[in-house]
C-alpha cells in the first residue's frame, strides 16, 4: 500500500514510518517544515507538506493513497480543546476523501479513561463528559464506517522507548528535578498501561493491513504499571527521595499531569491480540527506565 502519514516525524509516527517501509509499503508523511520533510525523505518517505488546519491539502493527500494513519496531534495541553477540535477537523477531512472507497483510516486515541474498578477491554466506550472527551478522535472516525472507509481506532496507552521528548514520562522527569523530590499520588497503587512505540508501531501497520471496519484496538503491552514504581526507577535515576503527595494535591504537584498519573487507568488488549496476531516484543515501562536513556 501506500500509505499518508499525518504526524510522521514525531516520537511514535517515525516508528510507524520505519516498519511500514521494511514490510514493502511507500509512504507519504505530512511534513509542517523543512527539518520534517529532510527526515522523511532520509528515511525513505514521499513528503506532503501541511499541517493539520489544511482540510484541503490533508483531503489531497488522503485522496491520492491506498490507506491513512493519522498519528499528529497538537500537543499543547494548555489548550487541549482547540487541539482536540483540530483533530477532529483533520478526521472528517481525511475521512471524506475516503468515502465509498473502503480504503484504510487508523485513527488514534487513548486507552485510559475507559473503565473503572477493572482493565478497560476494546468493548467498552468512553461516555460523554469523561476525561476522554473532548478529544473525538474516536467518534469523528467511526462515523465514517457506514459511508464505507474501513475504520480503525487504535487506543494508545502511555508509549515509551528511546527518543521520547515530550512525553508524560520526560514531564514527570522535569516535575523531579524542578522539586527536588520524586513524588506519587496517594499511595501509588494506580495503573497506568503501557506500550513501547515499535510494539505500538507495528499494530498500526496490522491495522492498516487488516483490522475489519469500525475495530477497536488497544495498543497495549502492559495492563498497569504501578505509578508508584514509576516514581521509585525515576528517583533512583536522579538520586531524589520518592515520596507520597495527597491525591487531592497531585494537581498543584503535578500541574496538568496531576489527573492523569492520579488516575487508575489498567488496560487490556487481549482481543486486539486475538484479532490481528499482535504480540509485543520490546522491554516495559519499568524496564526501558532502568535502561537511563531518559535521563541522558
Amino acid at each position: 500500500m501506500r500509505v499518508f502519514v499525518t504526524g510522521a516525524t514525531g516520537f511514535i509516527g517515525s516508528a510507524v514510518v520505519r516498519d511500514l517501509l521494511e514490510a514493502g509499503h511507500q509512504v507519504l508523511g505530512l511534513a509542517r517544515s523543512d527539518r520534517s520533510a529532510t527526515a522523511l525523505k532520509e528515511a525513505g518517505a514521499e513528503v506532503h507538506r501541511g499541517d493539520l488546519d489544511d482540510a484541503d491539502g490533508l483531503r489531497e493527500a488522503a485522496a491520492a493513497v491506498d490507506g491513512v494513519a493519522h498519528l499528529a496531534f497538537i500537543h499543547d495541553f494548555s489548550r487541549y480543546p482547540a487541539a482536540a477540535q483540530a483533530d477532529q477537523r483533520a478526521i472528517e477531512a481525511m475521512g471524506e476523501a475516503l468515502v465509498g472507497s473502503n480504503r484504510p483510516l487508523v485513527v488514534t486515541a487513548g486507552a485510559m479513561f475507559l473503565a473503572s474498578g477493572r482493565p478497560a477491554t476494546e468493548e467498552d466506550v468512553a461516555d460523554p463528559g469523561t476525561h476522554a472527551l473532548p478529544r473525538k478522535s474516536e467518534q469523528a472516525a467511526l462515523a465514517f464506517v457506514e459511508r464505507g472507509v474501513r475504520v480503525s481506532v487504535l487506543r494508545l496507552p502511555q508509549v515509551h522507548g528511546e527518543g521520547d521528548r515530550i512525553g508524560f514520562v520526560p514531564r514527570l522527569i522535569e516535575i523531579a528535578r524542578e522539586k527536588g523530590v520524586c513524588a506519587y499520588p496517594g499511595d501509588g497503587a494506580n495503573r497506568w498501561p503501557a506500550v513501547h512505540r515499535v510494539d505500538a508501531a507495528r499494530l498500526y501497520r496490522l491495522a492498516l493491513e487488516a483490522a475489519p471496519a469500525g475495530a477497536r484496538l488497544h495498543g497495549v503491552d502492559e495492563e498497569g504499571v504501578p505509578v508508584r514504581d514509576i516514581a521509585e526507577a525515576i528517583g533512583r535515576h536522579l538520586d531524589l527521595p520518592v515520596t507520597s503527595v495527597p491525591r487531592e494535591e497531585a494537581v498543584g504537584h503535578f500541574g496538568w499531569l496531576g489527573t492523569v498519573f492520579a488516575a487508575d487507568g489498567p488496560a487490556s488488549s487481549a482481543l486486539t491480540r486475538e484479532l490481528l496476531g499482535w504480540q509485543p516484543t520490546r522491554p516495559g515501562l519499568l524496564a526501558d527506565l532502568e535502561a537511563g536513556h531518559y535521563f541522558n
